[in-house]
């Protein structure tokens, strides 16, 4: 998975995706959903296992996380509820925001 972090004055804001969602446009009706290097890649990406991210997805204020494989280690660590999974286009999507 590939794994982002940047600060913003709001908190942290972590992008995750699985690595072949990386550059691809998923659609379904008037939803589109672009995983692009410029927001999930990049020389800041870093490959990550499954507890490097839910480290980081404990630690965001505001997270996007796309792809079977990133969705579903957030999903298991509890920290998102399944029933918000989105399905766009053929893929997983869940977005985070902790209230601190």
């Amino acid at each position: 998975m590939l794994l982002r972090e940047r600060d913003t004055p709001e908190g942290l804001l972590v992008s995750v995706c699985d690595r072949d969602c990386l550059g691809e446009t998923y659609e379904d009706g008037p939803v589109s959903l672009e995983v692009t290097e410029e927001f999930y890649g990049g020389e800041e990406a870093d490959d990550a296992d499954a507890q490097a991210v839910v480290d980081s997805l404990t630690r965001a204020t505001v997270a996007n996380i796309v792809g079977e494989r990133a969705v579903e280690v957030a999903v298991d660590a509890g920290i998102v509820d399944e029933e918000s999974v989105l399905d766009v286009g053929g893929t997983r999507h869940a977005q985070l925001l902790w209230m601190r």
